[in-house]
């Protein structure tokens, strides 16, 4: 039992980390332009294949710094050469934009890599056991995964509440008119912010393609969470998507590593008059748990969790 509820925690923090990785972009370019970018998770993707591409060349490490960073460029020209000449026309226009851009990204991985999952590994550095539990172990890659989130969220923190660029971004978060007034280019701010929110989901993209699968359908696969995360924690809420993903990264987890049924809950004899339903384990219907906290969220608080605002 202290096995599986110790690596199951384990498990359930790092992806409720990397989650957070992307959504904390995610929700400042929502709070500074009002844009729901459904590509941000096809920068998540560009920073794996980046990645891989750097890593086979000259090495793990120079990708993982690298790789985050050319995410970031290629976020700052689509805000710049993009999502800026499309928001005069609304914010429906911004969408379609994004939702376009998500179907452009994916193909244009296609193309050059195809249409297989690629050959990503964990370095040879990071490649030995963190430690042992009984007779499991856990790698030590996926404790640097952790660990670089970690570091990532108390990075960002520092810049917002620490840092004189961080007041300034907050202050354009609520105020863009005032800040532009006492000579900030607020335009060169949102271009900022958003090619740093695509780099954020770059660098999740950079430590976990070698983890997970590394393949042009991962942005589809992770996306929508992505949005069940901001919602629930609240649209606009940097420490509302800090806990809405740790949550659904805690939740999910523990109901994969938790087979019980139906039957075992309410008993054999109760179950057997549900049929099959009386059947069905937490584990099977655990991908469905994020989409049902969300309809939940939306219904009795629709601000979510943490927000200010109504969904």
């Amino acid at each position: 039992m202290l096995e599986l509820i110790t690596f199951s925690t384990l498990n359930g923090l790092l992806y409720g980390m990397l989650l957070f990785m992307m959504a904390s972009g995610l929700t400042l370019i929502f709070s500074m332009m009002g844009v729901l970018n459904f590509a941000h998770a096809s920068f998540y993707m560009l920073g794996a294949y980046f990645g891989f591409e750097i890593s086979r060349r000259i090495g793990f490490w120079p990708g993982f710094v690298v790789a985050p960073l050319l995410v970031g460029a290629v976020g700052a020209l689509v805000e710049r050469y993009g999502l800026r000449r499309v928001h005069r026309y609304g914010h429906v226009a911004e969408l379609l934009f994004t939702f376009g851009l998500a179907f452009v990204l994916e193909e244009l991985v296609n193309m050059f890599w195809g249409k297989l999952p690629v050959d990503y590994r964990v370095p040879p550095s990071l490649d030995f056991v963190a430690f042992r539990l009984f007779d499991t172990t856990y790698p030590a890659y996926r404790m640097f995964m952790l660990l670089v989130a970690v570091a990532m969220f108390a990075f960002l923190i520092a810049v917002l509440t620490r840092s004189r660029v961080g007041l300034i971004i907050q202050a354009a978060l609520t105020h863009p008119d005032m800040v532009a007034m006492l000579g900030h280019n607020v335009p060169r701010i949102f271009m900022l912010v958003f090619g740093v929110g695509a780099a954020l989901a770059g660098l999740a993209g950079v430590i976990a393609g070698p983890a997970l699968v590394t393949q042009p359908s991962m942005a589809a696969l992770l996306g929508p969470i992505l949005f069940v995360v901001i919602v629930v924690g609240g649209l606009g809420s940097l420490a509302g998507a800090f806990v809405a993903s740790l949550l659904i990264g805690l939740v999910q987890t523990f109901a994969v590593a938790i087979n019980v049924s139906l039957a075992d809950v309410v008993g054999a004899e109760a179950a057997a008059r549900l049929g099959d339903l009386g059947t069905v384990t937490v584990a099977q219907i655990a991908p469905v748990i994020p989409y049902l906290l969300l309809v939940l969220v939306l219904i009795f608080r629709p601000k979510g969790l943490m927000g200010t605002r109504e969904t």
